[in-house]
């Protein structure tokens, strides 16, 4: 992760108490990082705009919606933010149930402030390669997009590996039509071999 991913991406704490807040955001900017605290869970969901960059630092315990509950609720709306969950010693299995609600670390208090920072780190690491993959899944499903049902299941029977002369003896047709067929799907789906090919379609497959 770069310097830059860092630099653009902001760290939302939500703790109820205001001498951890002003403490959390001291530490984080002091790495360059940016933050925004709320003071608890709803003030976060009232202020928070989907699709910033960036990950949340949160208490467990707090007054009305805990922790857990902002991380089921987020979950439940397709919100996913990578989250680093503070915990006291008591609440180690409520953390680790966070960790199933889609945090993807935790903290025991009293914390190391550097054990802290690496959990933020991971945890932007992590989006922005969710984001990235999201990316290309994207791009993915937009040349697929474009190819006519039958380069359609010539990519389907190439990716599954079957030979132009057995996809031409299945279709009915010549093995030289199978390769023009093919040719364009390699064309539209900017793949620059049948192994890259086969990650493109596999990789939308497992997604959906």
């Amino acid at each position: 992760m770069t310097d830059s991913t860092l630099a653009k991406a902001t760290v939302f704490v939500v703790d109820d108490d205001q001498a951890m807040r002003n403490s959390l955001k001291w530490l984080i900017e002091s790495v360059g990082v940016g933050v925004e605290s709320f003071a608890s869970a709803d003030e976060f969901l009232a202020q928070h705009q989907p699709g910033r960059t960036g990950c949340l630092v949160l208490d467990v315990r707090m007054p009305g919606m805990s922790g857990l509950e902002l991380l089921e609720h987020l979950a439940q709306r397709n919100m996913h933010i990578p989250a680093v969950v503070i915990t006291g010693h008591g609440d180690v299995p409520m953390a680790v149930r966070a960790m199933k609600s889609g945090a993807i670390d935790f903290i025991e208090k009293p914390f190391n402030d550097e054990a802290l920072l690496d959990a933020i780190r991971r945890a932007i690491a992590y989006e922005e390669q969710q984001r990235s993959s999201l990316s290309e899944h994207m791009q993915v499903q937009e040349r697929l997009s474009h190819l006519t049902p039958r380069e359609y299941e010539v990519m389907t029977m190439v990716t599954d590996g079957r030979s132009n002369k057995e996809i031409a003896n299945t279709l009915g047709v010549s093995a030289k039509t199978i390769e023009a067929h093919r040719a364009r799907v390699m064309e539209k789906m900017q793949a620059g071999s049948l192994a890259e090919l086969v990650r493109m379609v596999l990789a939308v497959q497992s997604s959906n």
